[in-house]
């Protein structure tokens, strides 16, 4: 059975042609998966509404916030992040982290949910960065503590690139368990440090990739998480333009399998949020990110 999915026709924002953000994917994810029969050709999923002010700002600085939102955004700024500050760019990283939060609350009731966007996650306390706005799962997390919905929050990061902005803002908390799998030599140069990182060698393959995400998942039981957030990137990929790591088709299934399984055997509910991936060819694109959710669905 599908899991809730949390999904906004806004995760689209215009930008110029031949942009090196594949922002077409989301379009291109839906239409995947309703070929998929894992959405229907209308509606099938929960539409979320743009986060408020205060609950971005509980993890970044408020002023950057109301930036965004405001489209003041510095060219600096803009530089960092790699998108402009446009109103579509900002509705959609207040869209995103609703997204996510929202995902993070059915996951709380169904056990899985899935956000067709997020993973944000070189956003950090200060701002944005790499693509990334808003941390959406850095928001939803702190929602919920916040609210006493979760002592402990889990974030699994399998994005190609460290999660260092999710690292920073929840440095020297430890009611939040930061573990990122990424190739050691890509972005960002200068790593910030998480809970449990895991840097991996270039062009690694399918099975010593498991290998290595099996143990750190073995690393993280102990801290017995109330809720686990999973970004599910499939930069990973072999054929990524942006990542540097071996793995093929099969192998970003077991991995989702592999971290799925693990959260269901424990009973921990999970986050799915998508992540980086990057392709010239957008249906090639679209058909591994809908991996994960075809697992999630078995």
């Amino acid at each position: 059975m599908t899991p809730p999915i949390v999904y906004h026709p806004d995760y689209m924002a215009q930008l110029r042609p031949n942009h090196r953000f594949p922002m077409s994917k989301y379009g291109y994810l839906r239409e995947a998966l309703i070929a998929r029969g894992l959405l229907p050709a209308a509606g099938g999923y929960v539409a979320p509404a743009p986060a408020r002010l205060a609950a971005v700002a509980a993890v970044h600085a408020i002023d950057y916030v109301e930036r965004v939102a405001n489209q003041t955004l510095t060219r600096d700024e803009e530089r960092r992040i790699g998108l402009p500050g446009t109103p579509a760019v900002a509705r959609r990283a207040f869209l995103s982290a609703a997204g996510t939060l929202l995902a993070a609350r059915l996951a709380l009731e169904h056990g899985l949910a899935l956000n067709m966007a997020g993973g944000s996650h070189h956003a950090g306390p200060a701002g944005g960065a790499g693509f990334c706005v808003f941390n959406d799962v850095a928001v939803a997390a702190q929602a919920l503590l916040a609210e006493g919905q979760a002592a402990r929050v889990l974030v699994i990061d399998c994005d190609v690139h460290q999660g260092d902005g999710t690292a920073e803002i929840f440095a020297g908390r430890a009611e939040v368990l930061t573990l990122s799998l990424h190739a050691e030599r890509n972005y960002p140069a200068r790593k910030a440090v998480s809970s449990l990182d895991y840097p991996l060698p270039d062009g690694l393959a399918d099975r010593p990739y498991l290998e290595v995400l099996a143990h750190a998942l073995a690393a993280a039981e102990a801290f017995r998480p109330r809720i686990a957030f999973y970004n599910a990137g499939v930069d990973p990929h072999r054929d990524d333009r942006l990542g540097r790591l071996g793995l093929s088709d099969e192998g970003l299934r077991a991995r989702d399998a592999l971290v799925i399984g693990w959260a269901r055997a424990r009973g921990i509910p999970l986050v799915g949020v998508l992540g980086g991936g990057y392709d010239a060819d957008p249906l090639r694109l679209a058909a591994r990110h809908a991996i994960l959710f075809e697992e999630a669905a078995r």
